[in-house]
């Protein structure tokens, strides 16, 4: 798939021109993101990854077939950087769901063994309030089986109130999900990619 680095941005005011739906993607600074969106796109290195958490600090802009933007936010809840520099990356979390009129979707990204916490939920009730799409997605379900994927989504769905039906899984080893997200995107941006 051709997908190309725009720019990345420190603030909202660095963005690129909201010319193209867009597709956030937000998680905890350990989910897998950038391995997420590698995986989606058919790409190793277009987006960095790297051992240790906290490597995505700015809004990173890709463009999609000339379609779709796909936006990468920092992480968040990372331990090794400063209070002040946490309150930096949350302000800019919100300013960018907040305030960004070609957004289209956003995919929630969450540790399929881990619990659901304050900053899933808020971010959620943000899109829910803007009225954009938001997508919990369940990350790294190649490290469970089948049978555990089923009984951690359903601890979850208990946590979120949600349906088990309305939580998606992922790997981004196996691809599993793959083709959910990408139908997903599809639907909500009008495009026509991804699965063809």
């Amino acid at each position: 798939m051709n997908a190309v680095f725009i720019k990345s941005a420190s603030s909202l005011s660095g963005m690129p021109a909201a010319a193209l739906p867009e597709v956030a993607f937000t998680g905890r600074s350990n989910v897998g993101k950038s391995s997420f969106i590698n995986k989606l796109l058919g790409r190793k290195n277009l987006v960095k990854t790297g051992k240790t958490p906290g490597k995505t600090r700015l809004l990173n802009f890709f463009s999609v077939e000339d379609a779709l933007i796909f936006t990468d936010l920092p992480g968040y809840g990372y331990a090794a950087v400063s209070k002040t520099e946490r309150k930096r990356f949350a302000e800019l979390i919100s300013g960018y769901l907040l305030t960004r009129k070609n957004l289209a979707l956003c995919f929630v990204l969450m540790d399929i063994r881990r619990s659901f916490q304050t900053e899933e939920r808020e971010i959620l009730k943000l899109m829910e309030q803007r009225g954009i799409n938001a997508q919990l997605v369940l990350t790294k379900a190649d490290k469970l089986s089948k049978s555990a994927v089923l009984k951690e989504k359903a601890r979850i769905a208990r946590e979120t109130g949600e349906s088990t039906g309305n939580i998606l899984h992922f790997s981004s080893v196996t691809g599993t999900g793959y083709e959910e997200v990408w139908r997903l995107i599809n639907d909500k941006t009008k495009s026509n990619l991804g699965i063809l």
